[in-house]
C-alpha cells in the first residue's frame, strides 16, 4: 500500500445509518430502523401488563383510560438551548423538506436562527460585497410579550363529561364529543349549537376534523368509527370497522384520504377513508394505545401506550423508524407532532410534559407544574407575541397549554419552561384543550360536562404588567366598565328558543344547549 492510500474515499459500512450527516447513536432507543446502527447495546426494559397498569373505571363513571404505579416526576436533561433553530416553520416552507446535508445542531459561534429565505451559494463562488446604502437599517424586532388568556363563552348542554373537543380547520367551529355518546358541533363566534349527531351505542372518546372541515371523524367504546356529513349533520352510511376494544385516538392524514387510529386493544390501525378498509396494520405497542397523530405532511406517523414507549412509523411503508422512551419509563396517555414537525409532545402520567426531538431520540424539555397520575390529557400548540400580525414587526414564540387533574389550564414557554399562566378552567378535570392560534382563541372541556371557550387579552387591554404565574388579569375601564371578578353576583338569563345565554359579571357568556 502506497502513501496515497490513506486519500483514496472510503465508503461506509452498510450496516451503518446516518441522520443529517451524523451518526447519532440515541441512549434510550430501541433497535429500530434509524437507530440500528447503534454500537452501544440496547437496555431491556420491563413490560407492563394492561391487567397491572391499565384499569378500567366503572360504567357508571366516565369511562377513560386510567393508568397506575406511575414513578414520581423527575427532570430531564434540558439540552436545547437559545441557539436552537425557530420552532415554528415559516409558512413559505410548508411544502419544503430540510435537505439531508444540513445539521440540525448549531454551533456556538453560528448565528441563533438559520435563515432559509435566501438560497445558498455555490462553491466556489467569490463573496459579493454589500453596496453601500444610505437607506437606515430596519428597527429589531419588539420582545414578545405574552397576553393571557381569559374566558369568554361557557358552552352547556352534554349529560355526562366531555372527553375532547377541537377547532375546525377554518376555525369557524368547534367540535366536542362525549361519554354520553353524543357529538355537538357549535357555531363560532356566537357558540349557538349547529348539530347534535347520535349513533354511537357508547361513550366517544376522540374526534378529528378532516383538512377540508366538511368531515368528522369520531372513535367510540362502541369499537366503531364513523364519519359525519357537518353540512347535513348525518353519519355517512360506510362505519371503520376493526378494532376489538374501545378506541381512544384518531387523526386524519394531511390529504384527507387516509385516517390513523389507536385503541385499547393495542393496535393502530391505517384506514383508506373512501374504502373503509384498513390499509394497514402497525404492530405498535404491548398495551392500550393511548395517541396518534400524523406529521404536517402526511408522511410519518406517531403513536403511544402504556408500555412507555413513543414510536414514529413511515407511513409508506409502514416501519418503525424510531422508539422513544425515557428513563423513567411512565406511560405514555397522549402525543402530538409539533407545527414544523420537529418534535413530538408526549403526556405521561407521571405528571410531565415532555418535548421529544425523535430524530436525535432525546427528550429536550420537560414541563411540569400540573397533575396527571389518571387520565389521559391533551393539549396544544400555540403562538404569542406579534399579535398585531404584522409579519417582522414582532417576535414570535411557542407555547404548549396543557389540562390538569386538579381544574386547571397551563400555559408553558416552549423555549425557556416558564410557567405563563395558571387558570382556574372546570371542576374537576380538564381532559382535552385546542387552540386556534390565528384568532388567539383556545377551548377546553372536562369531567364536569362543559366546554369553555377562551380568548387572549387584547394589549390595550392590559391594565398591570403580566408577570409569571399569571392566574388573574385586570382589564381597563374601558373595557369592561369596572374591574369585576365572576363571583361578584349570579349570571342574568336571557331565554330563547333553543338556546339560553348567561351574562356574568365578569363579561363571560354562558350559552346553554336544551337540545
Amino acid at each position: 500500500m502506497d502513501g496515497n492510500d490513506s486519500d483514496t474515499l472510503r465508503l461506509p459500512s452498510p450496516k451503518r445509518r446516518r441522520v443529517n450527516g451524523t451518526h447519532t447513536p440515541s441512549r434510550y432507543s430501541s433497535p429500530d430502523e434509524l437507530a440500528a446502527s447503534s454500537d452501544h447495546a440496547t437496555p431491556t426494559y420491563r413490560r407492563r401488563t394492561s391487567s397491572s397498569n391499565i384499569h378500567r373505571r366503572n360504567s357508571a363513571d366516565y369511562r377513560r383510560r386510567s393508568y397506575e404505579g406511575a414513578s414520581d416526576p423527575e427532570e430531564s436533561p434540558d439540552e436545547l438551548d437559545h441557539t436552537y433553530p425557530p420552532f415554528y416553520r415559516e409558512k413559505w416552507n410548508r411544502n419544503l423538506r430540510i435537505p439531508p446535508t444540513m445539521s440540525r445542531h448549531v454551533t456556538p459561534d453560528a448565528p441563533s436562527e438559520i435563515s432559509l429565505l435566501t438560497p445558498p451559494e455555490a462553491p466556489g463562488t467569490p463573496a459579493t460585497p454589500a453596496a453601500p446604502s444610505e437607506t437606515p437599517l430596519p428597527p429589531p424586532p419588539k420582545e414578545a410579550h405574552y397576553l393571557p388568556y381569559r374566558q369568554k363563552m361557557v358552552l352547556k348542554g352534554h349529560q355526562r363529561g366531555v372527553a375532547a373537543v377541537r377547532f375546525s380547520p377554518k376555525g369557524n367551529m368547534i367540535a366536542s364529543c362525549s361519554a354520553d355518546a353524543t357529538i355537538r358541533i357549535w357555531d363560532l363566534p356566537s357558540g349557538n349549537l349547529l348539530h347534535t349527531l347520535r349513533g354511537h351505542l357508547a361513550g366517544i372518546s376522540t374526534i378529528a376534523w378532516s383538512p377540508d372541515g366538511r368531515t368528522l371523524a369520531s372513535g367510540s367504546d362502541d369499537k366503531s368509527i364513523r364519519l359525519w356529513d357537518v353540512v347535513t349533520g348525518k353519519a355517512y352510511p360506510l362505519q371503520l370497522h376493526g378494532h376489538h376494544n374501545y378506541i381512544y385516538s384518531i387523526a386524519f392524514s394531511p390529504k384527507g384520504n387516509m385516517l390513523i387510529s389507536g385503541s385499547y386493544d393495542e393496535a393502530v390501525f391505517l384506514w383508506d377513508v373512501r374504502t373503509a378498509k384498513i390499509m394497514r396494520s402497525l404492530p405498535a405497542h404491548s398495551d392500550p394505545v393511548g395517541g396518534v397523530d400524523f406529521i404536517w405532511d402526511g408522511t410519518l406517523i406517531v403513536s403511544c401506550a402504556g408500555d412507555g414507549l413513543i414510536r414514529i412509523w413511515d407511513t409508506a411503508t409502514g416501519q418503525c423508524l424510531r422508539t422513544l422512551v425515557h428513563e423513567d419509563n411512565a406511560p405514555v396517555s397522549s402525543v402530538r407532532f409539533s407545527p414544523n414537525g420537529k418534535f413530538v409532545l408526549a403526556w405521561t402520567l407521571d405528571s410531565c410534559v415532555r418535548l421529544w426531538n425523535y430524530v436525535e431520540g432525546r427528550c429536550v424539555k420537560t414541563y411540569q407544574g400540573h397533575q396527571n397520575s389518571k387520565y389521559s390529557l391533551g393539549g396544544a400548540f400555540g403562538v404569542y407575541g406579534d399579535e398585531d400580525g404584522e409579519v417582522g414587526l414582532g417576535e414570535k414564540k411557542a407555547f404548549a397549554v396543557s389540562g390538569s387533574e386538579t381544574g386547571d389550564m397551563l400555559w408553558w414557554d416552549v423555549q425557556s419552561k416558564v410557567v405563563l399562566q395558571v387558570e382556574r378552567a372546570h371542576e374537576g378535570c380538564v381532559l382535552g384543550v385546542d387552540t386556534w392560534p390565528k384568532a388567539g382563541l383556545a377551548v377546553s372541556c372536562g369531567l364536569d360536562k362543559m366546554v369553555r371557550i377562551w380568548e387572549r387579552i387584547a394589549e390595550d387591554e392590559v391594565d398591570v404588567d403580566v408577570g409569571i404565574g399569571v392566574e388573574a388579569m385586570a382589564v381597563s375601564d374601558e373595557a369592561n366598565g369596572v374591574i369585576k371578578a365572576e363571583e361578584d353576583g349570579g349570571p342574568i338569563i336571557v331565554e330563547n328558543s333553543e338556546m339560553m345565554e348567561h351574562n356574568s359579571p365578569s363579561g363571560t357568556q354562558v350559552v346553554e344547549s336544551k337540545l
